[in-house]
């Protein structure tokens, strides 16, 4: 009688737990159209990284999907040196993340532009125009947190950190079509874009560190 009653507790709390889901549920699906993604890569044409729309998805958590434009990488212009000084200046004041800051003697070393890594975000990207070679994997060094009142972090993937990586990363070429899923805290960055690169970002946010569902694009 007594496991009896405690499995009609048990089943009672699941009913209990999936009513206030779907009663919480969004009602309707949310479309962002071929158009809206084009025109959000031309009113931000002078940045990269844009997030279209943040998605409630029921069940506690939210959804970002961004587009992400990344000029060529072959000819860049070579900094001046009043902004090599501005940017170290600018590095001086973040925070380190984690306590490596060099690369063990004779370890493979990713690209020198940098990686990525977001502490609660995943992200799925699905190349729309353009290729080029994307690095993922490996451990992160020289490594600085982003502002916390920087894009990245407000608006973009939360909490995260920029800085080269060592070890065991993948070298991939990847086209339109392709489909390229990143867990949080896996280092990513590009090492060569021969023209350019155009890529939708699907970000889960369950721990709820970008902007609340709802969120639009200004100017959509």
């Amino acid at each position: 009688m007594k496991r009896l009653l405690l499995g009609s507790a048990m089943l009672c709390v699941a009913a209990a737990g999936a009513a206030v889901w779907a009663a919480d549920a969004p009602k309707s699906a949310t479309a962002i159209t071929s158009e809206d993604v084009q025109k959000v890569l031309q009113l931000g044409a002078k940045a990269t990284d844009h997030t279209i729309k943040v998605v409630d998805m029921g069940q506690g958590y939210q959804m970002s999907v961004a587009v992400v434009h990344r000029g060529t990488t072959e000819n860049a212009p070579k900094p001046t040196p009043d902004q090599v000084v501005a940017r170290a200046a600018a590095q001086a004041k973040l925070k380190a993340c984690g306590k490596i800051t060099a690369a063990p003697a004779g370890a493979k070393v990713g690209p020198a532009n940098g990686m990525l890594v977001h502490d609660f975000t995943a992200e799925t990207y699905i190349i729309i125009k353009g290729a080029g070679t994307l690095v993922t994997g490996g451990t992160l060094f020289e490594s600085k947190r982003d502002p916390a009142d920087s894009d990245m972090t407000t608006t973009l993937n939360g909490p995260s950190c920029t800085g080269k990586v060592y070890g065991d990363f993948k070298v991939e070429n990847v086209k339109v079509g392709d489909i390229i899923v990143i867990p949080a805290g896996v280092p990513h960055g590009w090492s060569d874009i021969p023209q350019m690169v155009d890529y939708l970002s699907v970000r889960p946010d369950p721990k709820h560190v970008l902007p609340k569902a709802g969120y639009v694009y200004p100017g959509l």
